[in-house]
């Protein structure tokens, strides 16, 4: 429990930039959905999503409210709605990098609680990016990946979002393993 209540204000900032960045992107793209629905804010609780968050502290496994989006307000929905999916993971993987600068730039060994949080804060992000590009609904990867296919596949791809939660379900628990290895492998890169 000691652990969650450092990690926590953590994960709390790495999900709130995620989102905010989802929100940027469509409001600088044309669509103000998100500023209208005070999304477009790092205040952390305009993207809590109640039982996201109690899972989060329960499980170690949660989820954001998903920014709301209407993609026929830009210019070209197809590209608008892929910008703004890769937004988010974007904006982790921006951080992590950022963070990491920052920890070699020190004149001085970081150890301690200080190390502990900024090596976590590294980690998470890169996770919650990678992780995010699956191309599984809801997740951001599963627009990028819609973006890319033609019309006639985006038909059965559709059909195939109603078991999304059960495909997640299933990549958590059978993937984790090269999930972790991918993330690792970003990890050692930057740090």
């Amino acid at each position: 429990m000691g652990e969650l209540l450092l990690t926590l204000p953590v994960l709390l900032i790495v999900i709130t930039v995620h989102e905010f960045a989802h929100a940027l992107v469509a409001d600088r793209l044309g669509d103000p959905t998100p500023r209208l629905a005070g999304r477009l804010t790092l205040n952390p609780i305009a993207h809590l999503d109640p039982l996201g968050f109690l899972m989060l502290i329960l499980v170690r496994f949660g989820w954001a409210k998903p920014v709301p989006i209407n993609p026929y307000n830009f210019r070209n929905p197809r590209q608008g709605n892929l910008f703004v999916s890769l937004a988010g993971p974007a904006s982790n993987f921006l951080f992590a990098w950022v963070l990491a600068i920052i920890v070699k730039s020190l004149p001085f060994q970081l150890t301690g609680l200080s190390a502990y949080l900024l090596s976590y804060a590294i980690w998470i992000n890169l996770a919650l990016a990678v992780f995010n590009l699956i191309p599984i609904p809801p997740l951001d990867g599963s627009h990028v990946l819609e973006y890319f296919l033609s019309p006639y596949q985006l038909e059965g791809y559709y059909r195939l979002q109603q078991y999304g939660f059960m495909l997640l379900v299933a990549v958590i628990f059978f993937g984790s393993p090269l999930l972790i290895a991918i993330v690792e492998f970003f990890y050692r890169l930057l740090v």
